[in-house]
């Protein structure tokens, strides 16, 4: 069966997506009432974007590709690596300082000068930060950066 790869991974997707979909709703209803954009709106977005992407990995796979090896198996493996340790420092770093090095490192192992690799990352990180909240009043964790 061609694409057999493709759609295993879209059914895995569509699972993730629905459990974090789910997820997001149990958030608990803010102080004072409802508002239109809470601390669920941006996961739910995430995973109908999850779920789109998942059912066309089921319904319009890829003919079956080699998997990667040598090198670029290893890149992906610290990309994973990158990523979890980004989510582990995201409590006790902040926001803009652990998305800066994600984003820097990323930006750096796919061939970017690592100076301006770092600064791509500190730019979309205050970026994102101050869209999230200043813009749509969604608090990101501002780590040792945090006013008071």
């Amino acid at each position: 069966m061609s694409g057999l790869s493709d759609r295993i991974l879209g059914l895995g997707l569509l699972v993730l997506a629905v459990a974090y979909g789910w997820g997001a709703q149990q958030w608990p209803e803010p102080f004072g009432g409802s508002e239109g954009v809470g601390p669920e709106t941006f996961p739910t977005i995430l995973s109908v974007v999850l779920v789109i992407g998942s059912l066309y990995l089921m319904l319009k796979p890829d003919p079956e590709a080699l998997w990667p090896w040598g090198k670029t198996a290893i890149e992906l493996l610290v990309a994973v690596v990158v990523l979890v340790i980004y989510t582990s420092l995201m409590e006790p770093l902040g926001f803009v300082v652990s998305t800066t090095l994600a984003v820097g490192t990323l930006s750096w192992r796919m061939g970017a000068p690592s100076g301006k690799a770092f600064i791509t990352g500190l730019l979309s990180a205050v970026v994102v930060f101050v869209l999230f909240n200043y813009g749509l009043s969604l608090s990101l964790p501002a780590g040792p950066l945090e006013i008071n």
